[in-house]
């Protein structure tokens, strides 16, 4: 299987569009309230170049095998490096190689002494996560939406 992270410009738009309008998708992502349509993707785009244009990290395009299979990586949040993983539903499987990826990335070489992660409350299945190192942090609101912020310490 070959990964490769792009940046999210390099993508067809029509495939973000797919990826961010499909129902599995939608139902973890409750910031998303309206239909996300071209405008919508071209905002989506610049704000994440943007992040890296001001911070000089941000989130990639995951290509596996030459189709677009998703996007995340690491975003600033409230001084604080946090991970996304927002997949199509048919690579939810790779999660977790993409994930130690982005991880390496973050402790390695970035040398970051966290990372952080984000959940709505409604998003109760959570073990994986905690099996993965992270501990419950804080709760926080992004607009009027509760998230739960788990945080990974360097163990370096």
């Amino acid at each position: 299987m070959e990964i490769k992270f792009k940046q999210l410009w390099e993508i067809d738009p029509s495939d973000i569009i797919t990826l961010m309008n499909h129902p599995l998708v939608r139902r973890q992502m409750p910031l998303l309230k309206d239909h996300f349509d071209e405008n919508a993707c071209d905002t989506f785009i610049a704000s994440k170049m943007k992040l890296w244009n001001d911070h000089g990290y941000g989130p990639w395009a995951f290509v596996v095998n030459n189709e677009f299979a998703g996007w995340g990586g690491l975003q600033p949040e409230g001084g604080e490096a946090d991970l996304a993983l927002v997949l199509h539903p048919d690579y939810w499987g790779i999660g977790k190689t993409l994930y130690q990826k982005i991880i390496d990335r973050a402790f390695i070489e970035m040398g970051l002494d966290s990372v952080t992660v984000l959940f709505p409350p409604s998003r109760t299945r959570v073990q994986g996560l905690l099996r993965l190192g992270f501990k419950e942090d804080d709760d926080l609101y992004i607009g009027d939406q509760r998230f739960i912020r788990y945080r990974l310490r360097n163990p370096m």
